[in-house]
């Protein structure tokens, strides 16, 4: 293919075509791989002085891999085997015929013996009413069977940078990593937006590479699994963290057991099965250089809004942290279902997810923040400072023609 883009709009439509094109994949003859350079289109003068036959500086190369065959965490390891290759004409030391492939593992992991795990998930998940739906403010309903648009309703806050060191100072002090943190912050959150409800479940992306011998496996390896806590709104944020830190180390040690097994031993059908649809993940972003060097050739990564996201989920939260960057090194995306919430409700959860955020993290005298010690997870406000300044500056006049009434004579 030879296709050509003379700006970023071209390019985005390009790559969006591209993701959407079924015929790039064949499983069926292990073709799950695809890549082309997409030229970039100059004007006719500087097109007399340029062969087609190089890649010039504006010219982009795109890499595609069908999501059953690659997840986030195969991006630095096919990176890192494209150099070797390329630039040393060598294949890495361990592709070889003794060494773990992913073909091997997915053999493996079916002789592995899963009764310590199935008995563990089925105790997590005892008497939890799978088809109960997060009471969220939405403002349309969906039933189960209902078709879904995929259209998302977005928004995205980014913390400064005396919030984003607090975040990490916190978690460095209570041991914790940022997305046991970060999980804390939406339970607290979710329990204030349901109005009370403890028996929270929702999902989690997990990378599922418990072992040393995947980390340089490329492959699909990322799975979803419930996360269920039992809230106790009396106990404070910290008591909140450290009981969602022994529940993610207790999930890490059973991670490799399938959802589909989760599920088929409660008898629970996947098509109703709420908690799915409320979902988590935490990215943080790799400090190493995102430039790819290919025999003295240097290859930038591009990136884009992401226009065209489609809502896989009703209610998504992506935390990432970024350290490379020199401020709004955290933040956070809210992508809901547009079946559900409208782009204004989307954009009013936000700002009170960043409220609940401020609360905990912020050292802003203008920030009512929680002793995170000693007060209670019920004392957390969703009510945004300019809110409780409307409220505030309200004036209630009363009207002649109404009667005095609940007052005694």
């Amino acid at each position: 293919m030879n296709q050509t883009f003379e700006n970023d709009t071209d390019l985005r439509d390009i790559i969006h075509r591209i993701t959407i094109n079924p015929t790039f994949f064949d499983f069926s003859i292990g073709c799950v791989f695809h890549a082309e350079i997409l030229r970039h289109q100059i004007s006719s003068d500087e097109s007399e002085n340029n062969s087609n036959e190089f890649i010039m500086n504006s010219d982009v190369l795109l890499i595609a891999f069908h999501h059953a065959a690659f997840d986030r965490s195969s991006r630095s390891i096919f990176f890192s085997d494209l150099y070797l290759a390329y630039n040393t004409n060598a294949i890495s030391i361990e592709d070889d015929d003794e060494s773990l492939q992913y073909i091997d593992y997915s053999v493996h992991e079916r002789l592995i013996d899963m009764t310590t795990s199935r008995e563990f998930w089925y105790s997590q998940l005892e008497e939890y009413n799978f088809e109960y739906r997060l009471l969220l403010p939405v403002d349309r309903h969906r039933l189960f069977n209902d078709q879904r648009s995929s259209c998302a309703s977005i928004t995205q806050i980014s913390f400064d940078n005396e919030i984003s060191q607090s975040f990490l100072d916190y978690a460095s002090l209570h041991h914790v990593t940022p997305f046991q943190l970060g999980l804390s912050i939406l339970y607290a959150f979710l329990f204030k937006l349901t109005h009370g409800e403890n028996d929270l479940c929702i999902s989690c992306l997990n990378a599922n590479r418990h072992k040393t011998e995947l980390q340089s496996i490329m492959g699909m390896f990322v799975s979803i699994l419930p996360y269920r806590i039992q809230l106790d709104p009396h106990r404070s944020f910290d008591d909140l963290v450290e009981y969602v830190r022994k529940k993610c180390l207790s999930i890490l040690e059973h991670s490799h057991y399938p959802l589909q097994h989760i599920l088929a031993n409660l008898h629970i059908n996947q098509s109703n099965s709420s908690f799915l649809e409320t979902m988590f993940d935490f990215i943080t972003i790799s400090s190493h250089s995102e430039e790819l060097s290919l025999d003295g050739t240097s290859f930038k990564q591009v990136s884009f809004e992401q226009s065209f996201e489609v809502a896989k989920f009703d209610f998504m939260v992506t935390f990432t942290f970024n350290p490379m960057l020199e401020n709004n090194r955290l933040s956070f995306r809210l992508t809901c279902s547009h079946d559900l919430f409208d782009e204004i409700t989307v954009t009013n959860i936000g700002r009170r997810l960043e409220y609940c955020f401020q609360q905990v993290f912020s050292s802003s005298e203008i920030i009512n923040r929680i002793d995170t010690c000693y007060i209670s997870i019920s004392k957390v406000d969703l009510i945004v400072p300019e809110e409780t300044q409307e409220m505030e500056n309200a004036i209630f006049c009363r009207q002649s023609d109404i009667m005095n009434e609940g007052m005694f004579n």
